[in-house]
């Protein structure tokens, strides 16, 4: 088969700030994917997104859905205004990606999921580090059990984000439209993984504080207890407050086994039932440096983490599958923070809401 017949796909998007580009320059690389649309509320930012990624920009997001060549819209607006675009573009029969974190709470996210299961539409939410080839090694092997028993399960995000980072968007450190601080924008990627590999969050207790950025509404450092329905325990530690701010980190850690990936490189691998392909998977994984990813810059980021995934939304809706990170999957991770916020207001253990 010649790459003639792959069906093409157009793509509208929705938002025109940093993260929007990331998409733009992930559709780029696909072969079987064109940007046709942009639409954001301020018609100059607009355009002059139209003019960078040569698309063309909407007056209103009801025109850009209004385009038939257009099979599937990203939704980049700030994760406060995930909702209304979300549910018009369902409505309008498009599948949708829409970026992390699906919204900024609960409620909200099973606002878009009843919507996305009545419309037979396929829908996801981006989540760029399950995409990662050491992401993907971690979980097979937690998948084949390598790691006995689960004991511990840690998240570190420990990033530097500068006041400036915090002007640059009105939206930006309020509850409304950013959904919490430190741990709902940067931390939500290392919770999602958290709990892709250990599994479901019985409950969390925590304590927030703002160390830096005394202006926000929101935290900029947040730690957590987690206990895991497994029985495993857990930490996350999540702040933008700290210089220069480091590469994140997770450990799985069981009775027969370890992994600890910083960014997208494992740097330990360890079982005690060792495995043929354990040395070349270290020496690959050696051998391919991450980016220093968004610890001090948040466009430093590498857009291929966005490319597979939109690959995999084309390759679920060419084969009527399902998308690796369903609407459902992108919940979990809103869940355990909006219990883990809870937990930090209130100074209560919270039962996270399942799903």
């Amino acid at each position: 088969m010649g790459m003639s017949t792959q069906k093409q796909y157009g793509f509208g998007i929705v938002g025109a700030g940093v993260i929007a580009q990331f998409h733009a320059k992930a559709i780029a690389e696909i072969s079987n994917a064109t940007l046709k649309g942009i639409y954001t509320r301020t018609a100059s930012k607009a355009e002059a997104f139209a003019g960078q990624f040569s698309c063309e920009a909407y007056p209103s997001l009801e025109a850009m859905l209004g385009q038939a060549d257009i099979d599937i819209v990203c939704i980049c607006t700030p994760s406060g205004i995930h909702l209304e675009p979300a549910l018009t573009s369902i409505a309008a029969g498009k599948h949708c990606l829409i970026e992390k974190p699906l919204e900024v709470t609960v409620d909200r996210c099973d606002q878009i999921i009843r919507a996305a299961r009545g419309a037979g539409v396929k829908t996801g939410v981006i989540f760029p580090s399950r995409f990662y080839p050491a992401s993907q090694r971690v979980k097979e092997a937690l998948d084949q059990q390598r790691f006995g028993d689960l004991v511990l399960g840690d998240a570190y995000v420990k990033w530097h984000r500068s006041e400036a980072y915090y002007r640059s968007g009105a939206w930006r450190g309020t509850w409304q439209f950013d959904g919490g601080g430190a741990l709902m924008n940067q931390g939500i990627h290392s919770v999602d993984l958290l709990q892709w590999y250990m599994g479901p969050v019985a409950s969390v207790q925590a304590v927030r504080a703002n160390a830096l950025h005394k202006s926000i509404e929101v935290e900029d450092t947040i730690v957590a207890l987690v206990q895991f329905a497994n029985g495993a325990l857990g930490t996350i530690e999540c702040s933008t407050a700290v210089f220069p701010g480091s590469l994140k980190r997770i450990e799985i850690r069981g009775t027969t086994g370890s992994a600890v990936l910083e960014e997208d490189r494992l740097i330990e691998w360890a079982f005690q039932q060792a495995q043929t392909e354990d040395d070349s998977v270290r020496r690959a994984l050696e051998a391919d440096h991450a980016s220093s990813g968004g610890a001090s810059d948040p466009k430093a980021i590498r857009f291929t983490g966005h490319q597979r995934q939109i690959e995999d939304l084309i390759g679920a809706i060419d084969t009527d599958g399902t998308p690796a990170v369903t609407v459902e999957e992108g919940r979990k991770s809103v869940a355990i923070i909006e219990a883990i916020y809870e937990s930090a207001r209130t100074g209560k253990t919270i039962t996270v809401k399942e799903n």
